[in-house]
């Protein structure tokens, strides 16, 4: 009986230490300096669960759990583009979960199946970073709209994301087709790619090219263009006035997890009002109601710039769109490292 009672009372000290503690696996496509300090608000919540990050690009964190399917390795997916993620579930390998603040969440950021299959944290959206002491070196005009990117005068000023690595890229891309048609959208991606230095696989890399002055025009995504400005960076930061491409960076739990107790509290987390006060530091527009606030370097009217978008037929044309794009253009892509 003393040895049971002492069993019972090492093993609450050794749950209490953390020794006993559940590990959960995370992909995620969030930007490596939010991870640390999100994860940190997690943390104080649920002490005995231990989160093991697997942080990647959108596009390279897709095709890993694509290729894993029928063993997958992750438990939840974080902060990673809702297109991505409505093609995970059109292969059946999300796990349905309705969210303790799901009534708090705006409804044209989750799916609408109940319970849903993923639910949004925050928008992220297209922005071109221009550098305005390499453009004044090189008498650049500052460009206001997509279609200024196709002058002449920018041949080879321009980096821009590889849309099968980056899913900024892939916004990107997904705008062009929308906002001009699918003829006139790979027309204006032809004349663009003739002003094209190279193409990365980051959505942060052009910009943080751009602020670097190595390139003197990057395409890339607000939170990255507000943030180089912040520290000091000498850019300019266009919203194209035709619209903006943009994506939902989302969580879900991944089919057949073995610690699912574990990945609902992360998504309860991950979807909650902490973490969503979290990414209004960074973000203008977040899924939970109530809580969009102005970000410094990016416009109040931001939410009105952004294109209408169709998360299912992004996922849905997404293999033949990229596709189509390499065949174009790859061969500007960087090398991967």
């Amino acid at each position: 009986m003393l040895k049971k009672g002492l069993s019972i009372i090492a093993g609450t000290l050794l749950l209490g230490s953390g020794l006993l503690a559940q590990t959960l696996t995370v992909y995620t496509a969030l930007e490596s300096d939010q991870v640390k300090p999100y994860l940190e608000s997690f943390k104080k919540e649920q002490p005995d669960i231990e989160v093991k990050v697997v942080r990647d690009s959108t596009g390279i964190i897709t095709a890993k759990l694509l290729a894993e399917k029928a063993n997958p390795q992750a438990d939840v997916v974080w902060g990673t583009a809702a297109t991505s993620l409505v093609l995970l579930e059109q292969n059946d390998m999300l796990q349905p979960y309705a969210p303790s603040s799901l009534d708090k969440i705006e409804p044209q950021f989750r799916d609408s199946k109940n319970p849903p299959a993923w639910v949004g944290n925050d928008v992220w959206g297209s922005a071109i970073c221009f550098n305005e002491v390499e453009a004044k070196k090189q008498n650049l005009p500052l460009p206001t709209s997509w279609e200024d990117l196709t002058n002449p005068i920018y041949k080879g000023k321009i980096v821009m994301p590889n849309p099968a690595s980056s899913g900024t890229g892939f916004l990107d891309v997904n705008a062009w087709l929308k906002i001009f048609g699918e003829k006139k959208g790979w027309d204006y991606m032809d004349k663009l790619h003739e002003n094209i230095g190279q193409y990365t696989h980051s959505g942060s890399k052009p910009c943080k090219m751009a602020a670097a002055g190595e390139f003197p025009i990057g395409i890339s995504f607000e939170y990255r263009a507000a943030k180089s400005k912040k520290e000091g960076a000498p850019i300019a930061i266009v919203y194209p006035k035709e619209g903006l491409g943009w994506d939902l960076e989302a969580t879900d739990i991944i089919k057949g997890t073995k610690n699912l107790d574990a990945a609902k509290k992360f998504v309860n987390w991950a979807t909650g009002e902490s973490a969503n006060k979290l990414y209004a530091e960074n973000f203008a527009v977040v899924a939970y109601k109530g809580l969009s606030k102005k970000v410094e370097h990016i416009p109040e009217n931001y939410a009105s710039m952004l294109i209408k978008n169709d998360f299912t037929w992004a996922a849905k044309n997404r293999e033949a769109i990229l596709a189509e794009w390499s065949k174009r253009y790859e061969s500007k892509s960087a090398p991967i490292k």
